[in-house]
């Protein structure tokens, strides 16, 4: 541009001079004069000099005069109310109430499994026996035993009732009947523990003891691993600041990075404890795992939406200034005489989801906000609108 400008200059003074300017520079290169040739190159100077001072003045005066060579362009968005959703991103791990290790009762030989791994089993079935060491041998001679005192305790009831007999003898059989009896359900839950059942309804994820094996209760004796992957849940750690807005009820967006699955739930329940150690509470959120993808330990990224408004006034972040004492401000289209100007607002932020913030104060529905070219403006200064568009978070 700058050599354009040149150019024309020289152009203008070369006219200006005519022909005899051009003869001018022409004998005195033919000179061979070193110093006459300085001269002439010194008053062109000058003249290209005088000339640039013009046309600065001439593009002054073309400035002033006219007002829309100097309007900044600039795109504003109108603003108007939408809902507003704003997510609390955790992260947490699925877990399950239902994964458990079966120990067995009582020691013993594993007399015999019922189930392989992967079997589907229901509550209460029975999943493997231990040898019982002649319990049960024990148990049929004392129900004998127990049959016999029922018999002698309600014929000598019946004796009793006729007022014959002495009370001793039927207070005698009475007792002994309910003594036998209490001995046979005292043993029947003895040989009970023999047989390992399952606690609740599920899957056999694991069996851990083989047949045959010698087992006894306690650690280092798991006979199987069952797991019923229906009711899975994540735990989550929630900062104790989000006490007031993260409550059962609130809606969650679960991500498991692994599976790249989302599911949509909800909070179930949150604990009524602070952890001190890091200031944090626990929230359950229960997963549906209908193709049983989702297993215990998985990984989950939780969005949990611990605020709303439905009739919110959003705008990007990007066009937020702050002045000197912190306050923040934006730039409105404002109507004056028909001139469109720019005007600073100072608003009251409120919270933040991804590019866009809620506007508490300052703003109105219908208001036009200053997006492209809002840096490059002053207060009361006229602009030309080169787009408009209504906002929109999506």
């Amino acid at each position: 541009m700058k050599k354009a400008i040149y150019i024309t200059l020289i152009a203008t003074v070369l006219a200006s001079c005519g022909g005899s300017g051009s003869k001018s520079i022409e004998k005195v290169l033919a000179s061979k004069n070193v110093e006459a040739i300085r001269a002439k190159r010194n008053d062109l100077n000058t003249e290209l000099k005088t000339l640039e001072d013009q046309v600065k003045q001439l593009d002054d005066a073309i400035a002033e005069l006219d007002n829309s060579a100097k309007l900044p362009l600039v795109s504003v968005l109108t603003v108007q109310p939408q809902e507003f959703q704003h997510f609390l991103e955790l992260q947490g791990d699925v877990k399950t109430d239902q994964n458990v290790l079966v120990y067995p009762e009582m020691s013993g030989t594993l007399y015999r499994i019922y189930v392989e791994k992967g079997q589907k089993v229901a509550k209460g079935q029975l999943l493997a026996s231990i040898d019982d060491g002649g319990l049960s041998s024990q148990l049929a001679q004392m129900r004998t035993q127990a049959e016999l005192s029922k018999t002698t305790f309600e014929r000598q009831k019946r004796l009793w009732e006729q007022n014959i007999g002495s009370e001793i003898q039927y207070l005698q059989a009475k007792t002994n009947y309910e003594a036998q009896t209490s001995a046979v359900k005292q043993l029947e839950s003895q040989v009970g523990r023999s047989s390992i059942r399952a606690p609740f309804s599920g899957i056999i994820d694991d069996v851990i003891k083989d047949q045959g094996t010698v087992v006894s209760p306690g650690p280092g004796s798991e006979v199987f691993r069952i797991v019923n992957l229906s009711d899975m849940y994540i735990d989550v750690e929630v900062p104790e600041a989000h006490l007031p807005t993260v409550s059962p009820g609130k809606m969650v967006n679960a991500y498991f990075p692994v599976l790249g699955e989302t599911v949509t739930t909800k909070v179930r329940q949150t604990s009524n404890f602070i952890n001190p150690s890091n200031r944090s509470f626990k929230a359950e959120i229960p997963v549906p795992n209908n193709n049983g993808h989702i297993k215990p330990n998985l990984t989950a990224k939780v969005k949990i939406n611990d605020y709303t408004n439905e009739k919110a006034i959003l705008i990007p972040q990007s066009v937020v200034s702050e002045n000197a004492e912190g306050e923040q401000f934006i730039y409105v289209i404002a109507d004056e005489n028909g001139s469109m100007v720019a005007k600073k607002v100072v608003i009251q932020p409120g919270t933040t989801q991804g590019d866009y913030l809620e506007v508490l104060e300052g703003l109105s529905a219908g208001s036009k906000v200053i997006v492209e070219g809002a840096r490059s403006i002053r207060e009361g200064q006229a602009v030309q609108i080169l787009d408009s568009t209504l906002t929109s978070k999506n």
